[in-house]
């Protein structure tokens, strides 16, 4: 027999040769949990490794990453819940602490890639990604929140906004009121394909956001779907995304891999909290290898076509 396989895994030196996938620090957005108060840290229960975070903490966190190749970030705030209301006008609140900090953040590391959630969830009482009205989340209506909150994003100069709300529309909305104010550089990274997923249960508890009542199935996506996500993936590029999201990861590859297939767009997949707090978990019991299982499982999402990965794993790898 001529053909033998294992002559390219002979060593390792071989294997890195032929290596076709590779992960670095380049690929990854890290997410942080902002703290109103400058010098709070607080770690999330059900992320181990995990804290939410004062804006002293974080602007040394940030730092840090940076030193160790990690340079773009996506904040989201912890909202105290006498801010939050019905209508989330805190989202777009210029001299509310979360803006504040985005333009203190920039202003001290202006190279770093910031990236911002738009969604009401953190500042709705309800709990929802959109305004609420006898139980139903009303569509249209939140399209104009969230462009008010996108552009007070925008105005802090942040890099990248991210529409996790997963209302019809919201994509090309936002792109038209950042445009009409100048703010035709800033890029929209859209959670093209956000399943309605179980596994989103510790990024709620890091921020106090879960729904008041009832779940998210009206807007989120059927976890049974696959095809759907190139219907929202025809959607937001047609509306002006620059990237497209999976979200989860781990569990959906067969969708990164769909997108990755299908469109020219930097295709991004989101590894949450659950998929981060299942290695945790497992790795303290003895059971996992935590830095094998977490690098095998970084590469798996690259592999299955991600271009970048938000991931909880970032400046562990990078520590490695």
């Amino acid at each position: 027999m001529n053909i033998r396989p294992r002559r390219n895994r002979k060593s390792e030196s071989i294997r890195k040769l032929v290596q076709e996938t590779h992960v670095s620090t380049n690929d990854f957005i890290f997410p942080l949990f902002l703290l109103e108060g400058g010098n709070d840290k607080v770690e999330v229960d059900s992320m181990p490794g995990i804290y939410r975070l004062g804006l002293d903490h974080m602007l040394k966190e940030i730092e840090e990453c940076l030193k160790l190749g990690v340079h773009a970030f996506d904040v989201f705030p912890v909202v105290p819940e006498h801010y939050k209301d019905t209508t989330a006008t805190k989202s777009y609140d210029s001299n509310f602490f979360y803006q504040k900090a985005l333009r203190r953040i920039k202003s001290e590391f202006p190279d770093a890639t910031i990236m911002t959630d738009v969604a009401l969830d953190p500042y709705n009482s309800d709990g929802h990604d959109g305004i609420v009205k006898d139980g139903k989340i009303l569509n249209d209506e939140t399209l104009e929140v969230l462009g008010k909150q996108a552009l007070s994003q925008a105005e802090c100069g942040i890099d990248i906004i991210g529409p996790s709300d997963m209302m019809d529309g919201r994509v090309e909305y936002i792109r038209d009121v950042l445009d009409a104010h100048g703010h035709q550089e800033v890029s929209i990274m859209s959670y093209t394909a956000k399943y309605a997923s179980a596994f989103y249960g510790p990024f709620r508890d890091a921020l106090d956001s879960a729904p008041k009542a009832g779940d998210k199935k009206t807007y989120q996506m059927n976890p049974a779907n696959q095809h759907e996500a190139l219907i929202e993936a025809d959607l937001d590029t047609a509306e002006g995304a620059d990237f497209l999201m999976v979200k989860p990861a781990f569990a959906y590859l067969d969708v990164i891999k769909l997108l990755k297939d299908n469109y020219s767009l930097p295709i991004a997949a989101y590894n949450v909290s659950g998929e981060y707090a299942m290695l945790k978990a497992a790795s303290q019991k003895g059971w996992l290898d935590y830095d094998k299982v977490m690098a095998e499982t970084l590469m798996s999402i690259k592999r299955a076509g991600a271009d970048l990965i938000l991931t909880y794993h970032a400046k562990e790898f990078a520590q490695l």
